[in-house]
């Protein structure tokens, strides 16, 4: 049988990575098909990453459940995410955000960033004035619209870039990919942080230029 939107949402509760009612409520409303080519829509609920051109991958909805978990992303938040692919977690976090909220989306390929606008105009984001997509290398963060309350990266550095922990508010959430390991930080005063890693993941190199 073939694998539905209401199945994948179902099979990650059941594993436990999928828990927020606030999340699970922006998987239903954001459809992963939208955001991929359709030479693999008939792949979109499959709990795989796919490809999406320019050698670059949708993520797998596991780990994208499981990072938005660990975010905690909420109404009225700022939230950077780096690395905005077809858009699709750029998506879901607009859903999370609201019309009080703001995404700021960075991805650095030019033909994936049209392609996130063209995605993302389907659910009136962009029109709405939600999300904001630059099309740049966010190595250095996005300090005009700093700080913000969370900052989320879907390609994985070697580090992490200073210029994101210094562009996070006082109390946010940052979580990014450092080689196969997922890092959560919890800024609690300029240069202080909690930090917890989550080793076992893969993921697409992050792109400085």
């Amino acid at each position: 049988m073939k694998a539905t939107h209401r199945q994948l949402i179902e099979d990650l509760i059941l594993s436990g990575v999928l828990r927020t009612p606030a999340i699970i409520a922006a998987f239903e409303a954001i459809d992963r098909l939208d955001f991929l080519p359709p030479s693999e829509r008939g792949q979109a609920y499959l709990n795989e990453p796919l490809p999406i051109g320019f050698g670059q991958t949708i993520s797998q909805p596991r780990t994208v459940a499981f990072m938005l978990e660990k975010l905690a992303p909420a109404l009225g938040h700022k939230i950077l995410d780096i690395g905005s692919g077809s858009g699709w977690q750029t998506a879901l976090l607009a859903q999370l955000v609201g019309s009080t909220g703001k995404v700021i989306g960075l991805e650095v390929i030019p033909e994936l960033c049209q392609l996130s606008r063209q995605n993302l105009a389907r659910y009136n984001f962009l029109r709405r004035g939600t999300v904001e997509l630059h099309c740049q290398n966010a190595a250095k963060g996005f300090l005009a619209a700093a700080p913000f309350d969370r900052i989320i990266s879907a390609a994985s550095a070697a580090t992490l870039p200073p210029a994101w922990l210094e562009q996070l508010k006082i109390g946010g959430r940052l979580v990014a990919p450092v080689d196969s390991t997922i890092i959560f930080r919890r800024k609690t005063a300029p240069d202080k942080f909690v930090q917890k890693i989550f080793p076992g993941f893969a993921f697409v190199p992050f792109v400085g230029e």
